[in-house]
């Protein structure tokens, strides 16, 4: 095979892996119909035909949230808004493994193992619909290559240290918790990555000359991360002890932090690369790139290829793999009214940097193992695809409850059973906001009651429940009396609103699982 096929094959592994986001009209992800609806906000916060300019006003604050809102309200320019999105996640989807070959190559190794990281663009953090979070993980693997490259580049380290400068910046303008782990990733390349001038060096000051460019090369980013804590973290918290999603204590007490038992955490961290489709097909890709780094670690340390690397070097992208993984087991799950899923996020980009440090073997294995590896594109595509477009099948129920929604609606989303036939995730439980963004309206919960949203209420939160998961505890008379429409799934409406379903309001569509009731006209 020559390098010319080798590329191609990557290629076609990239536009497979990529493929699913691509056949299915809507994405099985929990927190994706609030996305869409915070950036159509912001993209239409002027339009009068909607109840934006009248509810929502731009926060004018450092956010770590900023890069995807802004991105994909920049692309609804040229594209439509959903279709915005899709090439903002194949963006994404591709990114990981690109990221990942961009940093074996700065390390001087192979870049075939990088396909290994396709299946682990989907899974858990994609399911719940983390795209923030998701869009900084191949920055962070380019941050990484960058500081290597600002090490052991001499003759451009200038250039560089410019892009890991501007690259570490985007990943906290996407999230924070990307560049938490850098915090630790980039002084253990620090520590473990030889320059040329070190065989010569004499001395501390020699030794640290050729590396100031890298240190340089991080100084926005921690500004502005310092920036934005002493932001953050300057305003009191707002503590209520047992109210959802607020602090139930101060920032690192104990009555703050939620953890999870190593047990615990080891039993979840194989499931979570792999969690999608209630039948565990989603399972079978990553077998198949498991079996490859099997076999690319066996025949790696039973035919090793030429090493570029030192005996400390050699272990470096073993370390970061390590330093993801440690993240996992010692973080606590969440810190209240503060990150929420904190530690569980961090195993796929522990899995990514563990399954692509196969070391290196001799050059006529790397070709057919990187045919393997693209092969298990195909995987990808297939199970992913399938499951996408059979949630898709599921999800019609919005379409039809759309086109009976009046324009500029205040919905009140009772969605007492958020599960889905074909995802494990669930994923109908912001129906109301897909309602209300289509038509120009305002669902009963949106993100922009949270701090790292770009928009705000510019006067009170509407009335609603205290967490959109327990509508059991809508009290009609005081929450609910402010919205004409209601979005109900799981329970029918009779047994929700009793005698008013007859005076006050009125069933206007079902589908599915899901009913939307309107308030008849001329009832306050």
């Amino acid at each position: 095979m020559t390098n010319r096929t080798a590329r191609i094959a990557f290629a076609a592994a990239l536009v497979l892996g990529a493929l699913p986001l691509w056949v299915s009209r809507v994405l099985p992800m929990v927190d994706l119909p609030q996305h869409l609806y915070l950036i159509s906000v912001l993209h239409r916060l002027e339009d009068p035909t909607t109840l934006y300019p009248e509810l929502f006003a731009a926060r004018h604050a450092l956010t770590p949230y900023l890069g995807y809102y802004y991105l994909v309200s920049a692309l609804n320019w040229l594209l439509p808004l959903e279709v915005a999105n899709r090439v903002f996640l194949t963006a994404y989807v591709v990114g990981l493994p690109l990221g990942m070959a961009f940093l074996l190559r700065s390390l001087g190794r192979p870049s075939w193992p990088a396909l290994l990281t396709l299946p682990l663009a989907y899974g858990d953090s994609f399911g719940w619909g983390f795209i923030n979070y998701l869009a900084a993980l191949p920055l962070t693997l380019l941050c990484c290559g960058l500081f290597v490259r600002t090490l052991t580049d001499a003759p451009r380290r200038a250039r560089w240290a410019v892009g890991l400068a501007a690259c570490l910046v985007a990943v906290l303008l996407f999230h924070v918790q990307a560049f938490g782990f850098l915090a630790f990733g980039l002084p253990w390349l620090l520590l473990t990555t030889p320059v040329p001038e070190d065989a010569a060096a004499r001395g501390f000051t020699a030794r640290l000359r050729p590396r100031v460019a890298a240190l340089a090369g991080v100084v926005p980013g921690v500004t502005l991360f310092l920036a934005w804590v002493v932001l953050r973290f300057g305003d009191p918290p707002d503590i209520q002890p047992g109210a959802p999603w607020k602090a139930w204590g101060p920032t690192f007490s104990p009555q703050n932090l939620a953890w999870k038992g190593f047990e615990q955490n080891r039993a979840e961290l194989l499931q979570v690369l792999a969690n999608t489709f209630h039948d565990g097909s989603d399972r079978w890709p990553l077998y198949a790139v498991g079996l490859v780094a099997v076999v690319g670690w066996a025949l790696g340390l039973w035919r090793p290829g030429t090493r570029r690397e030192g005996p400390v070097a050699r272990w470096r992208l073993l370390g970061l793999g390590v330093l993801a993984l440690a993240l996992f087991f010692l973080l606590p799950f969440d810190i209240r009214g503060y990150v929420y899923y904190l530690n569980t996020r961090y195993a796929h980009l522990a899995a990514a940097l563990l399954v692509a440090s196969i070391p290196a073997t001799r050059l006529e294995w790397r070709r057919p193992l990187c045919v393997a590896a693209a092969a298990s594109a195909l995987l990808v595509a297939f199970v992913m695809g399938r499951g996408f477009r059979d949630f898709a099948e599921e999800a019609r129920e919005w379409d039809a409850l759309v086109d009976v929604t009046a324009s500029r609606p205040r919905v009140m989303g009772l969605v007492f059973d958020a599960g889905s036939r074909v995802v494990r995730f669930p994923v109908f439980l912001h129906g109301a906001a897909v309602l209300a963004r289509e038509r120009g309206g305002v669902p009963n919960f949106t993100f922009a009651t949270t701090p790292h949203s770009p928009l705000r209420y510019r006067d009170a939160v509407p009335p609603t429940f205290p967490s959109e998961w327990r509508p059991q505890q809508m009290d009609y008379a005081t929450q609910g009396r402010w919205y004409d429409h209601y979005l109900v799934r799981g329970e029918h409406p009779s047994r929700v609103f009793g005698g008013r379903l007859q005076s006050e309001l009125v069933i206007v569509g079902q589908q599915g699982r899901s009913w939307l009731v309107r308030r008849r006209q001329g009832v306050q």
